[in-house]
């Protein structure tokens, strides 16, 4: 195998782990706000979505990142997080 391939793909690992704790970080706000809603019917919210669509998009040209990749990114995670809601919301 090339060894600049292993050496990226070490680096890839690193951040991998990086990615893992920062989603850790991530569940514990969510757990907070789950906390903070009453009904389950407001597990979802689609004009904060689309904002936050709207900005990460924003925020990926200015950083010149394609907004495809980091828009499926977080459409996906966003998607991940309210399936995740829905499982741990207690309330009716």
């Amino acid at each position: 195998m090339n060894k600049n391939i292993l050496i990226i793909r070490s680096k890839l690992d690193k951040l991998d782990n990086i990615f893992l704790n920062l989603i850790k970080k991530r569940t514990k706000l969510v757990d907070q706000v789950i906390k903070n809603k009453k009904f389950k019917k407001d597990i979802v919210d689609r004009k904060r979505i689309n904002i936050i669509l709207r900005n990460i998009s924003k925020k990926s040209k200015r950083k010149k990142i394609d907004p495809r990749i980091t828009r499926k990114i977080w459409k996906c995670m966003i998607k991940a997080y309210i399936d995740y809601e829905y499982r741990v919301f207690k309330k009716k």
